[in-house]
């Protein structure tokens, strides 16, 4: 399992080295179109290699996708904690009742017991 999982990181790491490899121009990358920067007056932009460009966005994207799953399961998260405390709780009940039940503890003892009286 281990060579395996260290196999797929080096063909990981080759496809991401190719791909950094590939795409090295510079690109500009501008908050808001020329036109409407102008005429607003805030025309920000920063030139970074293409590859940067692309896992940037790959890395956005599943950090985006990561959030919207946690939100999504905090309800299924919530459920579980509760029913975990409504175990515990049952579980203390049953202790409880376990060491308050009166009598004999074995069943055929009990049969005796009633019989002699």
């Amino acid at each position: 399992m281990r060579a395996l999982r260290l196999l797929f990181l080096g063909l990981l790491a080759v496809v991401l080295i190719g791909l950094a490899l590939a795409n090295r121009q510079i690109v500009t990358l501008r908050v808001l179109p020329l036109e409407a920067g102008s005429f607003l007056g805030w025309d920000w932009a920063v030139q970074v290699p293409l590859f940067l460009v692309i896992l940037a966005g790959v890395l956005l994207g599943l950090l985006i996708g990561f959030v919207w799953e946690w939100a999504r399961e905090s309800r299924l998260r919530r459920n579980a904690r509760q029913s975990d405390r409504k175990a515990r709780k049952l579980e203390a009940e049953v202790q409880t009742l376990r060491h308050d039940k009166t009598g004999p503890k074995d069943d055929v003892l009990a049969l005796l017991e009633q019989s002699s009286r």
